[in-house]
């Protein structure tokens, strides 16, 4: 079965080529890193980790990083003699990570999952285990680290209602892969996830029970950001131009703006001196999002433009509407200053995004229908009055303005709303308290030596399977 899992994402690879070479040329994304994802790991990686092995930490993109900042901190005071190093997936993830994340040793990206590459990596970096943010489940690389005698700890994991449905559809369809994803997930060691319904459903997709547990969410944990030259600027200039409310509508995805946009100008239309700021999901959708904004017939500034001088010529202007946030890395912290937050991703079936940011700084989460990668997050709020839901670019434009003409229910909503996150967090010490354990029970691991060994033997940590 591995054979043939590589075999047909080698196909995928030669079919999707084409667009992904004309995607890089054009944007210079994908090829400069694709040495890396082969498993070449750069030169300077491997000298920062030459004195040791190091512990791995996996995360995908953004939010994953985020998620990841005090998990990585604590592992860094309870680990200090081993290196720390940190992988992401997607470019965005790449530069959160080297912005967020500058104690740890090294950032570089995952390797594609076909087992040469993988055992090419697994040898640079020599880690004593590996923390898989979330659930990205990878079976070649999951095999060669059980190989390696590297344990694996999925934390923070979930299993989204959308992603559950996919894995029983292909049981159901090939009974013989359910068999193949026991084997897979056998390869684990340890499996946090963030609720039991999650720990159930992973235990349903063939985890062992006695490797499950439920330690949290740690996206309650993460740090506020410290206050940013930006956003010492932009509250100047919304201050200095009565600018308000301020509503910040971030992690925007495809088909999202132009209802985002309808529902601005219903607030504009009560209060003219409301202000937006549109914050795509990825880079590649900002000069979409800023053709949007043009044929609404908006002004717009482009936050890539700004030189944070209010005096000189790159300042917003006196007609200007909409800030496109163009960049990465500025939007948790420009919920600090938003009167009205949108959370992006639900009014199309994308999923959602995280509610906790706007949340921490007391600030009402205002999403749309789809929410199922946040799915008991967004069920706390809700039950809790916390946050409110709509369907459509008439109700968000609705709760907007009810929010801004209701001060004191605006206020009782963002007191619960910070009160949920705070009475959520620790799941962080959980989370280090489980991957402390295992580590000590592993003195093959923690010793980070890579031993090859052959495919049906046995490893410190017992396994359930090969």
């Amino acid at each position: 079965m591995y054979f043939l899992y590589s075999f047909l994402a080698a196909i995928f690879a030669l079919v999707a080529a084409p667009y992904f070479v004309w995607k890089g040329l054009r944007t210079g994304k994908y090829l400069s890193s694709l040495g890396q994802r082969m498993g070449y790991v750069p030169g300077d990686v491997r000298a920062k980790i030459a004195a040791g092995a190091a512990i791995w930490v996996h995360a995908v993109s953004v939010g994953e990083v985020i998620a990841a900042v005090p998990l990585a901190r604590l592992l860094k005071q309870q680990f200090p003699r081993s290196a720390l190093v940190i992988s992401t997936t997607t470019q965005t993830g790449q530069k959160m990570a080297q912005e967020r994340v500058g104690f740890v040793d090294a950032v570089f990206y995952f390797p594609f999952d076909w087992a040469w590459m993988v055992r090419r990596t697994l040898r640079a970096i020599r880690p004593s285990s590996v923390i898989i943010l979330e659930t990205e489940i990878w079976p070649n690389f999951l095999r060669e680290a059980r190989r390696s005698r590297v344990p694996v700890v999925f934390a923070n994991g979930r299993i989204s209602d959308k992603g559950f449905r996919k894995y029983q559809s292909l049981f159901s369809s090939l009974g013989i892969l359910r068999g193949f994803f026991k084997r897979v997930l056998a390869n684990a060691s340890l499996f946090l996830m963030q609720t039991e319904s999650d720990a159930e459903r992973i235990r349903a997709l063939g985890a062992a029970s006695d490797r499950v547990c439920v330690t949290g969410n740690l996206k309650y944990d993460a740090a506020l950001p410290a206050i940013s030259s930006f956003e010492i600027w932009l509250k100047e200039v919304l201050d200095g131009t009565a600018r308000r409310p301020l509503i910040v509508a971030g992690s925007v995805v495809a088909g999202e703006e132009k209802a985002i946009l309808e529902a601005f100008a219903v607030v504009k239309g009560r209060m003219p001196g409301a202000f937006l700021m549109l914050a795509p999901r990825k880079p590649e959708r900002f000069e979409d999002a800023a053709s949007e904004i043009t044929q609404a017939g908006l002004q717009f500034v482009r936050r890539s433009t700004l030189a944070l001088d209010r005096c000189g010529p790159n300042g917003l202007g006196p007609g200007a509407d909409v800030l496109l946030l163009d960049t990465i890395g500025e939007l948790a912290g420009a919920y600090r200053l938003a009167d009205l937050v949108f959370i992006g991703g639900s009014l199309v079936a994308a999923g959602g995004h995280n509610i906790l940011e706007p949340a921490a700084f007391g600030k009402v989460p205002v999403f749309g229908p789809s929410m199922e990668n946040f799915r008991d997050i967004a069920r706390a709020f809700l039950d809790r009055g916390a946050a409110r839901q709509v369907q459509d670019a008439r109700e968000l434009g609705g709760a907007w303005l009810e929010l801004m003409e209701n001060p004191g229910m605006r206020d009782g909503m963002a007191e619960a709303a910070r009160a949920i996150v705070d009475a959520n967090r620790g799941a962080t010490a959980r989370t280090l308290a489980r991957i402390v354990m295992l580590l000590g029970q592993n003195s093959d691991a923690t010793a980070g030596k890579i031993v090859r060994e052959p495919a049906a033997a046995s490893t410190t940590v017992r396994r359930s399977g090969s």
